[in-house]
Parts: C-alpha cells; structure tokens; sequence
C-alpha cells in the first residue's frame, strides 16, 4: 500500500528554502562554476546537503545545476521543449517569463516492493514548481526535487485551446565539469544483431574513461550512466515512463562546446533574473568537462502500435511523445554522494508512480528458477527434458521453471497443461516464453503472433491462468520508441488482469516499472550470462562485466542476468572461479532469479554448498553497500529476516585483499562459501563478523557468507 503525505515547509526553513532565496552557502570556486546570484528556485534535500537550482540564461532560456556541501557536482545544463499542437509549432525553450512558484513543500511517501534491494521504501524528500508562459501564453512548469540521496526534476507543458500535444525536441541533460570520470555502456544501434532486433542494451561497459569520450557506437549511451566528479559519485537515470512518453538515452557525443542557452542574461529574461547562471555555463565551456545530452530513440525505433498501427485519423506513426492538453516529461535524476549513498539509493522507484491497478498480492511471488535453455539452447524444449528440470527445481527448492522458445511445437499446448498440473504439484510454477511479433519484427522464434494484438492476448492470458501457468517471458522488442512502450505497458495491464507475472527480454531499462507494476518480476536490458555461451571473447569480458553492473544496470531496477554455472559451458573456456559464479546469485537482484546451471553442473558441487543454494532468500528486505570498484570488485549484504547474506567478487587477474567494515553484523557467526586450491572447488569454514574483518579474494573469485540471527549478550 502508499501513502503520500505533503505538507508546506515550516516557516523555520523559510531563509534557506524560499524559492528565490539566496543559497545557504556560495558554492565552491571550482573549475567550471562559480557562484551566481539569486536562482529562479531552488529546493535543497532534508539534511540540507544538496541542492538543485532553475536559473535563468540569455533570451529567456532556462538551465539547472545540483551541488552537494556546497561544491558543484552538475553544472548549468539547459532545460527546454520544443512541441506541435495540431498545425501549431510551440516553442517552450525561449522567451519563458516567470508566472508563478509554489512554495517548498516536504514529501513524506512510503511503499512497499516485492522486487527491490529493499521491501519497505520510505522517500523524504522536498519540492517546489516554478510556471513559465512564453508571448502566446502557452505554458512550461519545472519541477525540482532533492532528497538525501539524489536530485531531480521534469519538465511540463500545457497549450490551451489545444486537446493533443506532441513532442518535437527536448532540451536536457546531465553537466559534469573536466577531470570527472565515467562508467558507461553504449547504446546498440537500431536494426543490427540476431535479426536486426536491437537495440537491447546488451553492451560491456567502458570502464573509468574520461568524461567527454565519444560512445563507440552512434546510437549513444543507456542509462543507468555513473560517473565520479572529485569527491562525488553521481548516477543518472529517468523514472516513471507512463507511456506518454519515449524511453530516452545519453547522445553519443558529449563534448561541452557550450550552449545558447548559456549567455547573459538580458532584463528580458525569465522573470529578469541575473546573468550569473550564464556565466556560469560559459566558465564550464571554458574548463571543457562533458554535457551529456538526453537523446531520443532513432527513428527506426519509432513504430507503429494500438490505435497508430490501426490508422487512427491524427495519430502519426512518427510520435516521440504524445499527451494532451497536458504533456509531461519522466523524472531525470542523479543519485549524488559518496559511493555507498549512491549504492544504497532507490531513486529509481521513489519517483515512479505508485501501483496503476490493483493486485492479488498474494500471486506477486519473487523466487527462483530452472531454465534449460542457458546451456543447452533450443533442441532441448521437450516434455522429456522439462520434466527433469521440473524435477530440478524442486530438488533445489525453486519455485520456478522458465520453458523457452518452441513449447508450442515441441511439447504442444494440450501436454502443456498436463505438464504445468505436475508440476504445481511438486511446488514449481511454469513460466512460459513468448515472441513479442509486431509488424517490426522478423525472428522466426514461436509462439508469435500472441501478444502483440490486444483481443488475441487477452485470450491467451486467458488461456495460460486457466491452466495454470504463473508467468511470461517476451521477448525481442527492438526499440524504446513510444509505441514500443505503450506495448510494453499494455502488457503488464493485461497480465496484471489476469493474474500473471512478466519478464522482458530483448528489452529496454525497467525505469522504476517494478513500482507501478508489481507483477513485472525482472527485465533483461543487459548482456546477460548467454552471450559468455556464444563466444570466447564475451567469456574472457565477463569478470569485469559482471562487476560492474551492481553499481549501473542493477542499481535501481531488477535485471534478469540468468546467472551461475558450476560446471562447463560447452565450446567455451570459462575464466570465472565457482566462488565468482555462486556470488552472483546475492550480488544480483531479480525478482524471479533464472540460474544457467543445469542438474549435472550442480552435481559438480557438494552437498553444503548446494544447501547453501537452497537456503538463499526469494526477496530481501534490506541492502547495503559494503566494499567495491566499479568493474573490480564489489562486496554487497543483504537481509531477509533476521538472516544477512554477505556477498563478493573480485574481477581483477590478481588477488584482492578486502578489509570489510561489519559492525553492523555484530554477534553474529556465520558460514563462508568462496574459492579453494582450483577454479572449481569451493570450501565452507565458519566466519565471525567483526568490524574489520579482512578477506582475500582469489582472482576471478568470490563467495558467499550466510550470517545468522546474533547470540545474546552474556547478562
């Protein structure tokens, strides 16, 4: 359940939080920013450490920055949209006079998540709105927010006399001074892979490269983007895609060779406002530093569907965003502090809507799964075969079993409902994998031609909860384009209706969807464990791969990996040790955890260490960042119960030698799982928790420490 509470700021804050106030401190001279006059509006977070201000450029333009302790973190970076109403062209980019600002307001917001790092979620937070008209009275309203944990802000714009608006450009971005670094995955360019079916975010990360490095690819880079700015970690993100909008990504070339936005300011600019903040921009021309732009998908991304593909009069197929009389942006945040802030952060859904509709709570069951598929690819979708994975999975006390591509074919749908009865009853729900077709799509993979129209899935969804089944995988979408994401979401409504859980594969970045769809238990979005089966030279990248993506890809949302082998991968040198491989499996969070390992691979394991694997939690109640370097090592606890999990990878070819702040586990004893004298073996010997305890972790290695309920204190 959510509650919202929103109340005015108390008048004791009123000095530091008054929109149009002077900020509580100067920020910092540094290289690219220097302190500016009075902002437009300025929201500071509850513990006062950060802040986010709109200031006012040349002509009537706008721009933001954020800095944490006073020291400059995103520097003025413009804010803008361009627009159509009907034959109207809006501008809402220049020209912008200031008409109103709402007072600070604080927001008080807490919900639940059953696919999170966390279950319980409280969000504090403080707000303010400012309302600009431009000469026709067409009307543009920023909104900023600052949290503890990160700073954001969104823009939205009203026509009036005008029922349906459309975007044409958008004016936005994140500004980071020279000398900052950056962890960033490219983007994948439309139409190219397995039948020209990206992009699916499923790139490696450029590792620590300087701010201003041109993507690899042309297509740009996806979100989450992390990057290091001095003393500061940043990562950027958006939230809250309710399908009025299409998915955006950071533009491939992010060099600041400045802005028109950042000039001085003249006495007809927004509400007249001092020039500083133009200034401001210059100096960051001047030091170099990198303003990374959001980008809109290609166009070849932009497809057709639901009313547009039934040529609805007045709906164009080339839509980017679509709303009416009032059209908003998502949220586009920053996650701003020290590493374990930014770590432990859950921006991601504390700005997505809350539930859309209701829910059987009591079908929303995170949990494990079997997947032959991984390894043994598709020959092996037979009832014979699934049987034994069926078998599997409750050996291991999973509660799931994903059957893949071709089970229309190969087992038929009358021996599905057979073997679905059987097996609910050893305790393990079917998954079922679909294509998600559409007239872009050309894989030949079955059953297609079920979810893409609404009246045939409907029937299917109906069809699946009648026998039985608990979820479905689709798969292959190609596009973040706004009908993409309208299908998407047309998805999730319709199997939250009927009671089934979701996972996408071929897919975009969730964006906080966990939220507003609690049935949506995982996404692919990454270049998950199959690549490493297809080539060598994807295994030899995946150590460094999969440490990183804990701090970028799996920093807000569930990512559907499918983690974890034991044994071999056939026709591929595997580089990771068993410890590496079983840290996966508390390092990643999914909410239907889909492991590659087959039963004659966990065979390969003793008994203890199989236990281990069955004893792992479905969902956790709470998380923490413990150690780590992105793309090198990282070290992660979480709780379930009374029960922590302590988890930890090292990437590098050299033995990392880890000193692991505990204090929190306090009391407790506990089992370590991690590497022995070779890649395969894996060795238990007890560990007490101690506020410095010190862990050598072997190259390419890892472990896993189970951590139980502390003994009481001696009276």
């Amino acid at each position: 359940m959510t509650n919202r509470h929103h109340e005015t700021a108390a008048a004791a804050l009123a000095g530091a939080l008054l929109i149009g106030a002077a900020p509580q401190a100067a920020l910092a001279a540094t290289p690219g920013h220097t302190a500016t006059a009075a902002p437009l509006l300025r929201v500071a977070s509850p513990d006062q450490r950060l802040a986010i201000e709109l200031l006012a450029g040349h002509d009537g333009t706008l721009l933001y920055r954020a800095s944490r302790n006073g020291r400059a973190v995103l520097l003025p970076a413009p804010l803008g949209l361009t627009l159509s109403a009907g034959d109207q062209a809006v501008d809402l980019s220049r020209g912008l006079q200031l008409a109103e600002r709402s007072p600070v307001r604080a927001i008080t917001e807490r919900y639940e998540l059953a696919v999170s790092k966390r279950r319980q979620h409280l969000h504090r937070a403080r707000e303010a709105s400012a309302l600009f008209t431009n000469a026709q009275q067409q009307r543009l309203t920023v909104t900023l927010r600052a949290a503890n944990d990160g700073v954001a802000w969104r823009l939205a714009a009203e026509v009036p006399g005008q029922a349906r608006l459309a975007l044409a450009t958008e004016t936005g971005g994140f500004r980071f001074a020279s000398g900052a670094r950056a962890w960033l995955q490219p983007m994948q360019v439309a139409k190219t892979g397995f039948e020209a079916s990206n992009p699916a975010y499923e790139e490696h990360y450029r590792i620590d490269v300087p701010v201003g490095t041109p993507s690899p690819l042309p297509a740009g880079w996806v979100f989450p983007a992390l990057f290091r700015s001095g003393p500061d970690w940043v990562a950027v993100s958006e939230s809250g895609l309710d399908g009025s909008w299409h998915a955006s990504r950071l533009a491939a070339d992010s060099a600041d060779a400045g802005d028109a936005a950042a000039g001085p300011a003249g006495s007809a600019g927004a509400a007249g406002a001092a020039g500083a903040a133009g200034a401001a921009g210059a100096a960051a021309d001047r030091a170099g530093g990198a303003h990374y732009r959001l980008a809109p998908p290609d166009a070849r991304e932009v497809m057709a569907y639901g009313a547009q593909a039934a040529g609805v009069a007045g709906l164009s197929t080339a839509l980017l965003a679509e709303g009416g009389p009032r059209l908003a942006t998502p949220w586009r945040f920053a996650a701003i502090g020290a590493l374990r802030t930014v770590m432990e952060s859950t921006l991601g859904t504390d700005l997505a809507p809350p539930p859309a509709v209701a829910f059987d709570a009591a079908r929303i069951q995170p949990g494990h799964a079997a997947w032959s598929w991984a390894l043994l690819k598709d020959d092996v979708t037979t009832e014979p075969v699934q049987r034994q994975f069926i078998d599997y999975a409750a050996r291991m006390g999973w509660n799931y079993l994903l059957i893949d591509s071709g089970w229309d074919v190969k087992i038929g749908r009358e021996r599905m409902r057979t073997l679905v009865a059987d097996a609910a009853a050893q305790g393990v729900g079917i998954v079922l994998w679909y294509n998600s077709a559409g007239p872009w799509n050309t894989t030949p993979l079955t059953p297609r031609n079920r979810m893409h129209d609404a009246t045939t899935r409907r029937q299917e969804f109906a069809w699946l909860r009648e026998i039985g089944v608990k979820g479905v995988k689709v798969d292959f979408f190609g596009g973040d384009g706004l009908g993409v994401i309208r299908y998407y979401l047309d998805i999730l409504r319709d199997a939250a209706e009927f009671g089934l859980l979701v996972n996408f594969h071929g897919s975009t970045l969730p964006r906080g969807w966990q939220r507003t769809w609690p049935n949506l238990m995982t996404m692919e979005g990454v270049k998950g464990f199959e690549f490493t089966t297809f080539t060598q030279a994807d295994q030899d990248a995946v150590p460094a791969h999969a440490a990183m993506l804990p701090f970028a890809r799996n920093l807000f949302d569930p990512m559907d990996f499918t983690p974890m082998v034991f044994g071999d991968i056939p026709n591929i040198r595997r580089v990771t040790r068993n410890g590496f491989e079983l840290a996966q499996a508390v390092l990643f969070t999914s909410g239907i955890q889909h492991y590659a390992e087959v039963p004659e691979g966990m065979a390969t394991v003793a008994a203890p260490v199989q236990a281990t694997l069955r004893r792992l939690p479905r969902q956790w109640d709470e998380t923490r960042f413990v150690a780590g370097t992105p793309g090198h090592q990282v070290v992660i606890a979480r709780r379930a119960g009374s029960q922590w999990w302590l988890a930890g990878l090292n990437a590098d070819e050299a033995p990392a030698r880890l000193t692991l702040d505990l204090g929190f586990l306090a009391r407790r004893s506990g089992q370590l799982t991690t590497d022995g004298d070779t890649p395969r073996a894996l060795v238990q010997r007890p560990l007490r928790a101690s506020r410095s305890l010190q862990l050598t972790l072997a190259p390419r290695g890892g472990f896993v420490a189970e951590f139980k309920r502390p003994r009481a204190a001696a009276p």
